[in-house]
């Protein structure tokens, strides 16, 4: 493969899958320190790379436009005359969208989509090896001479997001604390919830042993569900220990306000790969999918807490909205004893990146 002085990646969603690309595009360009580098995502995650420096143009789609929008924006591509195309979603949309673009060479991420068929349907373990999401993207361009850094995922958030958020976190006075936790306790299914209460019951615990505060975090969707994790631990604690962010900060604003937890406990969820982005100490509570499809998040600054050896699990690559056992012990019958020496194990760990310093 000739080497390109213009590559195109498309990567339409979600939270986590985009994030995750930020390891391509950081050894991509230090391999081509001169090319052009465009992305192609949703507009609702085009936050989390726009200010990516390793990329030159951030193509944003919006939904909303239907058919015909894909279509005003493949034509604008075609302009660009792209050498190469890495196809990370291998969708309908992105079939449609690196069709006929008088490209020179386009790559597909290869999914592993028969393995991952026959273990959630068969239950049969045809893996050979385990490669996280991240390094599969970069393998699509082996032919390149690319390897992986070892380096992880990162977000680069603009100065102004940086600055807003410190500001907000001043207002909140958290030194007075000794420490701080974020909880994420929502996903996209409910099959990777680990219930909100036992997340309460993280975080009223968190407040007792440690003189900590506890934020919760969330997109618009979770408001409501989000009094089940915040209340209960402002009825036995003092409420300004509890910041429910929930639907109130963008992805980046979620990112930066990340950087003054001491530990984040999540679901397998766009906001996990966000924390590890952030190099937080995080434990992951995992239920209905396992560490084959590749999400689990860095083993050097993270705990995965998991119910193994259950017959039915996994029951779903990405999660389904009712447990097809109807009995849901990939979650329930994680306890929060469990989870709590998790945490505990985490706060003792040195963390990786240099502490921010709280407001």
């Amino acid at each position: 493969m000739k080497s390109p002085s213009k590559t195109l990646i498309i990567r339409f969603s979600s939270i986590g899958d985009v994030v995750l690309t930020t390891p391509l595009l950081r050894v991509l360009r230090s391999r081509f320190p001169k090319s052009q580098i465009d992305f192609v995502t949703r507009k609702e995650y085009a936050e989390l790379i726009r200010t990516n420096p390793n990329l030159n143009l951030t193509y944003e789609f919006n939904t909303s436009t239907g058919f015909a929008g894909l279509r005003k924006l493949k034509e604008r591509l075609k302009n660009e005359r792209y050498d190469l195309v890495v196809d990370l979603h291998n969708n309908l949309r992105s079939r449609y969208l690196r069709s006929m673009l008088e490209v020179g060479e386009i790559v597909v991420v290869d999914k592993r989509v028969p393995e991952r068929t026959l273990l959630v349907k068969l239950k049969k373990n045809k893996y050979d090896r385990i490669v996280p999401v991240a390094d599969r993207y970069i393998e699509t361009l082996k032919g390149q001479g690319i390897h992986p850094d070892g380096r992880g995922a990162e977000l680069h958030l603009p100065d102004e997001v940086l600055f807003g958020t410190a500001s907000r976190i001043a207002k909140l006075r958290l030194n007075r604390f000794e420490h701080v936790i974020g909880l994420c306790p929502f996903a996209r299914h409910m099959t990777k919830e680990w219930p909100a209460e036992r997340f309460a019951e993280i975080g009223l615990r968190f407040v007792k042993e440690t003189d900590g505060a506890v934020m919760v975090f969330g997109g618009s969707q979770d408001i409501v569900r989000s009094a089940a994790v915040s209340a209960p631990i402002k009825a036995k604690t003092q409420e300004d220990r509890v910041i429910d962010f929930t639907g109130q900060l963008t992805l980046a604003e979620t990112a930066a306000s990340m950087q003054y937890c001491d530990v984040v406990v999540t679901n397998d969820s766009g906001l996990m790969h966000i924390a590890a982005a952030m190099q937080k100490r995080s434990v992951a509570v995992f239920g209905s999918t396992v560490e084959e499809f590749g999400f689990f998040p860095p083993k050097m600054t993270s705990l995965v807490v998991e119910q193994k050896g259950l017959r039915c699990r996994p029951c779903s690559h990405i999660g389904r909205n009712v447990c097809p056992e109807e009995h849901f012990r990939c979650m329930l019958d994680t306890d929060v004893e469990t989870v709590w020496l998790a945490v505990s194990e985490m706060l003792g760990r040195e963390e990786v990146p240099e502490k921010k310093e709280r407001a």
